[in-house]
């Protein structure tokens, strides 16, 4: 019985076919071995659309046309995105962040009220306000105290009963001029020693972190801020009731608040690290990504637990903070 026949070797084109060489003898019939079947049916649906689209310009331009479309749209919805959210990183540069980049001279003394009445209205100035920056730590009241006592153990001696008859009054006058230029002198010099305009990057953003402590630090701010709405929560009188907070004892240095200026003031300086043309370091990098998701974890935190109050108001108004800095997902 002869084999049966098969109707796709009729469609076969030569390339696909191959034949084995006969045997010496002859006695090998001739038989078609097939290769690369995969290629038999290299003509599906797609490869066929591809050749139509490549063949036909029409249907190419409107491929381009909506490609360009779609690419034009992505670019508007980008922007719009951005415009609301604003930037994760960065977010907006207020007058306080500005400031960040350059030391705060200590301001003009002003006059005490006159009476009780204007005492109490005027705001009480944290220290940061009342004396300036140094660095090191050191507080400008600190180096003008210890400016007087090197004034005061340097001087020269008054002279005694004794040696008031011996003694020249123009040597006497000279030396003390002396004195006084010299002491002049240091005084230039230690200020420009310990001003924040000569300072390393350390030393600022230590004075930088100073500075979030003592302006949102909650020490200072319950005295001017409105403290958040109780809760509706009754407490059932069967159950023993809560113990009471422990009194804080110093500076507010742990509140969500004061963790997320710092973290801020640690994204500025790194951000204009970056600025400087600093865009291969790799550690850097990485660490802007740690610091930048801390704070929107804490973000979060501080938008549940305050639920827009004034504290809330306050951090995002003052450090130029945007929704982008705590909602949906960032990329850097």
């Amino acid at each position: 019985m002869p084999p049966p026949r098969l109707s796709i070797l009729t469609h076969l084109r030569p390339n696909f076919i191959t034949f084995h060489r006969s045997a010496p003898n002859g006695s090998t019939p001739i038989r078609p071995s097939l290769l690369r079947y995969s290629r038999l049916f290299s003509h599906t649906p797609a490869n066929a659309a591809v050749t139509r689209k490549y063949r036909d310009p029409y249907s190419l331009a409107q491929a381009r046309q909506r490609k360009a479309a779609n690419i034009a749209r992505q670019a508007v919805l980008k922007k719009e995105r951005e415009a609301v959210l604003g930037d994760p990183v960065r977010g907006i540069t207020t007058p306080w962040i500005e400031s960040l980049n350059r030391p705060i001279p200590p301001p003009v003394p002003q006059p005490p009220p006159k009476s009780n009445a204007e005492a109490s209205n005027s705001p009480t100035p944290t220290p940061s306000q009342a004396e300036g920056y140094l660095t090191d730590g050191i507080r400008p009241s600190e180096f003008a105290a210890a400016l007087q006592y090197s004034f005061d153990l340097t001087k020269p001696l008054e002279p005694t009963a004794s040696d008031l008859t011996l003694s020249d009054p123009a040597i006497a006058e000279r030396a003390t001029r002396e004195h006084a230029a010299r002491h002049a002198s240091a005084v230039t010099s230690m200020a420009r020693i310990l001003t924040l305009e000569n300072a390393n990057t350390h030393a600022r953003r230590r004075a930088n972190i100073q500075r979030c402590i003592e302006t949102f630090g909650r020490h200072h701010t319950d005295h001017y801020l409105t403290p958040r709405a109780p809760s509706n929560v009754q407490h059932n009188p069967e159950k023993p009731a809560p113990p009471e907070k422990t009194p804080r004892a110093g500076p507010d240095v742990g509140s969500s608040e004061v963790q997320i200026a710092v973290l801020t003031t640690k994204i500025q300086g790194l951000v204009s690290y970056f600025s400087q043309g600093n865009r291969k370091d790799q550690a850097k990098k990485r660490r802007l990504r740690l610091l930048v998701h801390k704070r929107q974890k804490l973000l979060k935190y501080l938008q549940r637990k305050e639920r827009g109050s004034a504290r809330w108001e306050n951090v995002v108004k003052t450090l130029g903070l945007t929704e982008g800095t705590w909602r949906g997902e960032i990329t850097l």
